[in-house]
């Protein structure tokens, strides 16, 4: 692998069994964590088709949607993507059905795939869509041996929100 992140089809092409593997352990840019994403993956050119498959992990500092509080979440997510060399368009036409299974990126003549964008979409897209800091989440209200906590401060806002029925 070159230093910039890039794979080279040529590369791939020309390695034994055209296949390649791929250690990743690096910061990527616009990603919520103070630690590098590690990725181990497996690049293998099938003809017309380049697969890559592997396993993406991170430690994500993510804000609780109930309290607001930053808390780590650790994401390990397998990948299995599949990129198309030729654009697909001049193959399929204008209309193609996609099945189930069948998501192809077109790489559209590019000689080569990006895997810090590969990683970066990978991680994004396995964020869960309701962050919450842990079960026992109170929104807000914390109890300690005695007493309660007051809630977070920006949530005070709420209060004195005044609804028409």
């Amino acid at each position: 692998m070159n230093n910039t992140n890039k794979i080279l089809i040529d590369d791939i092409e020309n390695a034994p069994n055209k296949c390649l593997e791929v250690d990743f352990d690096e910061v990527i840019e616009d990603i919520p964590s103070k630690e590098p994403v590690k990725a181990h993956l497996k690049i293998k050119s099938l003809g017309d088709f380049i697969e890559i498959t592997g396993n993406v992990k991170a430690n994500l500092t993510l804000e609780c949607d109930l309290c607001l509080k930053e808390f780590e979440y650790k994401l390990d997510e397998n990948i299995d993507e599949m990129f198309a060399k030729n654009t697909l368009q001049e193959e399929y036409g204008q209309e193609t059905e996609i099945k189930d299974g069948q998501f192809v990126t077109d790489l559209e003549g590019q000689n080569e795939i990006d895997i810090c964008d590969l990683l970066y979409q990978s991680v994004i897209l396995n964020i869960p869509n309701k962050k919450v800091c842990g079960i026992n989440c109170n929104k807000g209200v914390f109890q300690t041996d005695e007493e309660f906590v007051e809630e977070d401060p920006r949530m005070e806002v709420f209060k004195h929100i005044k609804l028409d029925k």
